[in-house]
């Protein structure tokens, strides 16, 4: 209960840094690129695991549509980024595949599951299957960036490790 209790709190205060994160946003073929969702993404992937990972995107893209800091468009950005990052650490437990994860499960997925939200729901008829590829993978790349020089020194200096201890602890 202890343990849950404490990657509850780590996880609202990820959805939280990822709402503010957004201000700090910019456009890109038509997409608002947010690459502070995905630093979250990739510090969910390693200390909390994908399904937490999931959750505190969903959280946070919806708090982000909610305030007008969002389209519905970061919804399977972010999603699938988290997912696949999660996913991809838990069972290869090495950071590279977080970033990988990060990178493919945004980009290549989220961008192409864009495209009917963007098509169907938003009513984009210039929209192509691979319209949200390019954008995400600008966004995605500035975060994996931002996200490799702090998991690497955090990993340097021992803190990453003790992060993961405290978070699994019962």
């Amino acid at each position: 209960m202890k343990t849950n209790t404490k990657k509850l709190a780590v996880a609202a205060l990820f959805a939280a840094l990822s709402v503010v994160g957004s201000l700090f946003s910019f456009p890109v073929f038509g997409a608002k690129c947010a690459p502070v969702q995905h630093l979250v993404n990739i510090l969910c992937a390693i200390l909390l695991g994908p399904w937490w990972g999931v959750v505190t995107a969903f959280v946070a893209s919806l708090i982000r549509n909610m305030l007008a800091l969002g389209t519905v468009l970061a919804f399977p950005g972010s999603m699938c980024g988290a997912l696949l990052a999660g996913l991809l650490y838990k069972y290869g437990k090495k950071l590279p595949f977080a970033y990988i994860g990060e990178l493919v499960g945004t980009s290549l997925i989220g961008g192409m599951l864009a495209f009917p939200i963007a098509k169907f729901i938003l009513g984009n008829e210039a929209a192509a299957i691979f319209t949200f590829v390019v954008p995400f993978f600008v966004s995605c790349a500035g975060g994996t960036i931002i996200a490799i020089v702090l998991t690497l020194a955090l990993a340097k200096a021992g803190v990453l490790n003790r992060m993961m201890d405290s978070l699994n602890k019962n």
